[in-house]
């Protein structure tokens, strides 16, 4: 890289922002210009001190005065907003180059459709973008000629497997593979008996065996709703249909994921289960940079093992895959429902045995369509989000 870069980092508290903020650290080519945060104003004012943003975004306007007072007294001079609005201006405000796309859920919709839309380069950590409007974002890439490379470990794996060409995903293409193969871990449920799933506590379901991720992923990985999503995610990125992307069980977080070609050939990415080796490929992207993660040591590690999902025993990896099917404005309803569904498992509200159940019956009451427009679709979210919160009110 020959001149510095300038990086905003939506979502920086969370562990990708963290995670970015250390690989970032100390490399002259990359410049922190703006971090944003939901509500730990803590967190925010310590990286505010350290990276001297242009800016720093909260959640609500009481956030960002916490935020102004942490900072009061230093010589920082960072111009502190508040609102959604403020987020989607500031990813598309013309001086930043790239923008790191990695607040979680919906939320994180409408400032990654910005960055997309003012031709970013895009790190995408937010799933939900495509997962709720991916025809939107790629074709919004593409008009733009914004570049999307994709931050989740199993899609940057199959990025980096896959040849060049001249599209909006990052000069990637497809045109001769067989299949796509996400891979993962399985949980920290996969030997656990499923009529033990209704004691399940929040605390157990956010012990993920290999990764270390913040609470709301952690229960999506439990469940497997992680993976349906990616699916979805993987449909729209690479455009693929969903009989070609397949998921296999690998406990030991090695192999990221595989691309099979027509000739029979398969590509797989390896490394040790560390995001910051995904994050500086997307960095660093069409080079290379260090990512301090551990190298990896073959001869060292466990079998490698593979297995084919369990439906039955997760059943919100099928509802996963059935929205991936459908498109339209189907993952935006399942999305939505599980989003609510986590929320009220990790504050008690609702058992992890009934998380997929509430998926379900979410997505047979709300009709789909076609998700022509942003507000349609954050219209659907919206009864979703509500339908999902009376059922839940009920069971209590």
């Amino acid at each position: 890289m020959s001149k510095s870069k300038a990086v905003a980092i939506l979502g920086s508290t969370g562990s990708i922002g963290r995670n970015t903020l250390d690989v970032m650290r100390g490399d002259p080519d990359l410049r922190v210009a703006a971090l944003s945060a939901n509500n730990n104003t803590a967190l925010l004012a310590e990286q505010c001190r350290e990276f001297e943003p242009r800016y720093a975004v909260m959640s609500d306007a009481e956030r960002a005065g916490e935020l102004r007072e942490r900072l009061r007294g230093s010589q920082v001079k960072t111009e502190v907003l508040a609102g959604a609005e403020e987020l989607a201006r500031v990813a598309g405000l013309p001086e930043i180059d790239t923008v790191m796309a990695a607040i979680v859920g919906a939320a994180g919709l409408e400032s990654t459709l910005s960055a997309i839309r003012s031709g970013k380069k895009v790190l995408l950590a937010n799933k939900e973008s495509l997962i709720m409007a991916g025809d939107l974002c790629m074709e919004s890439a593409r008009s733009a000629g914004a570049l999307l490379i994709p931050v989740d470990s199993e899609h940057n794996a199959i990025f980096q497997c896959l040849p060049y060409c001249d599209t909006a995903l990052g000069c990637k293409q497809t045109r001769h593979v067989r299949k796509l193969v996400l891979t993962c871990s399985g949980g920290p449920f996969l030997h656990t008996p499923a009529d033990r799933f209704g004691s399940i506590s929040p605390e157990q379901a956010c012990k993920h065996p290999k990764w270390d991720m913040g609470a709301k992923i952690s229960v999506d990985s439990a469940t497997l709703m992680n993976k349906g999503l990616e699916v979805i995610e993987a449909c729209y990125l690479f455009d693929m249909a969903p009989e070609r992307v397949k998921v296999l069980i690998h406990p030991q977080s090695i192999v990221h994921s595989m691309v099979h070609f027509e000739d029979g050939s398969v590509l797989a990415q390896l490394g040790t289960p560390d995001m910051r080796i995904p994050i500086a490929c997307a960095l660093a992207w069409p080079e290379r940079m260090p990512s301090g993660a551990d190298a990896i040591d073959l001869a060292a590690e466990e079998a490698l093992e593979f297995m084919h999902p369990d439906l039955e025993r997760f059943p919100c990896l099928e509802l996963g895959l059935e929205a991936a099917r459908e498109r339209g404005l189907r993952p935006v309803v399942v999305n939505a429902a599980n989003e609510v569904a986590v929320e009220a498992f990790l504050a008690g509200e609702l058992p992890f045995s009934r998380i997929a159940r509430l998926i379900e019956l979410v997505s047979a009451k709300i009709p789909c369509g076609k998700p022509d427009s942003l507000a349609i679709i954050l219209e659907v979210d919206g009864l979703a989000r509500t339908y999902a919160k009376e059922l839940i009110r009920k069971w209590i």
